[in-house]
């Protein structure tokens, strides 16, 4: 059984923030990087004795909410749907979510115009990063990770009022600092605007997406400052999912084959195999000169390696 609660109302001139509450019970596994509103990721997501229930707290403009208006009301729809497996396999269920609201006195819709070409940004982005559990079920119960093992990364974007965005990781260093000065020793994990290096001495590697605007990171537990405390450091970029090039892509390198390979489309791989070298742009809008939103960085940690091995 799954039940849904709608509550805040509309106003005016805005919409105002949307509190759905979701509750599942145990026939169905409550995985906060599978479950989405629309193109929102869960607020907040907690596990109980008869069940799960995951939050969504966000205005009635985003997550792609389908807003139609009757003499009388207000209607905003959208789906919950949960994908146990990679895109392209279809989610396992698609739950309709419908919010009716009287219809303010004087209201007029709003037009807007839709942005084409390179994304274009509608104010700020509500990026995620986060080191989960083993199945990316939950948040990790522990920062210490054994030689060997997998640190599972996780990170993501709420689209909101954007067209579909892309979640990449261009960049990622581990240092034994919160903070990074010129001097500052780093570990380099991503480089060279999204090869995964450090796939190339280890079994790291990229998962297949579940959601466009989020990515999964298997990071195998490195020999850098063990047992030292350990900082992840990435920068995250948005981008348009129909303008992968050199510079804006996420690579793996194939150890079978000795070749790196697109994620997102291994018939595009040609674009990784700048990985090797240098990977510039060509002619390409760079993303830093983009609206502010569409990049962060982001730290995670502390972590610690140790010599256990397992």
């Amino acid at each position: 059984m799954l039940f849904t609660f709608c509550s805040g109302n509309d106003t005016l001139l805005l919409p105002s923030f949307f509190f759905p509450t979701f509750f599942m019970d145990k026939t169905m596994t409550g995985n906060p990087t599978r479950l989405f509103l629309g193109s929102c990721f869960p607020s907040q997501f907690s596990n109980a004795s008869n069940g799960a229930e995951a939050d969504f707290y966000y205005p009635l403009s985003a997550c792609d909410f389908r807003r139609m208006a009757t003499w009388k009301y207000l209607v905003y729809e959208n789906k919950l749907t949960y994908r146990p497996l990679p895109k392209p396999s279809p989610p396992s269920f698609s739950y309709p979510v419908r919010c009716v609201y009287d219809r303010p006195k004087g209201w007029t819709p709003t037009f807007q115009s839709s942005s084409t070409g390179v994304i274009q940004g509608h104010g700020e982005l509500a990026f995620h990063m986060a080191i989960l559990n083993y199945d990316f079920s939950g948040p990790a119960e522990s920062n210490v990770f054994p030689m060997g093992s997998f640190v599972p990364i996780w990170a993501g974007v709420n689209q909101q009022a954007h067209q579909p965005l892309l979640l990449l990781l261009e960049e990622c260093v581990a240092s034994t600092t919160l903070e990074m000065y010129p001097d500052t020793l780093t570990y380099p994990l991503i480089t060279n605007k999204g090869c995964l290096v450090d796939g190339k001495k280890s079994f790291s590697k990229f998962l297949p997406r579940y959601h466009s605007s989020s990515i999964l990171l298997h990071l195998q537990a490195f020999r850098f400052a063990v047992g030292q405390e350990v900082y992840i450091h990435c920068k995250l970029i948005a981008w348009d999912p129909d303008l992968l090039n050199e510079e804006k892509k996420a690579c793996n390198y194939n150890k079978a084959t000795g070749e790196w390979e697109l994620l997102d489309d291994p018939f595009q791989s040609s674009l990784c195999q700048c990985c090797e070298s240098t990977c510039q742009g060509r002619g390409k809008r760079d993303t830093d000169s983009a609206p502010q939103g569409l990049v962060l960085k982001s730290v995670l940690g502390p972590l610690t390696f140790t010599e256990d091995s397992l």
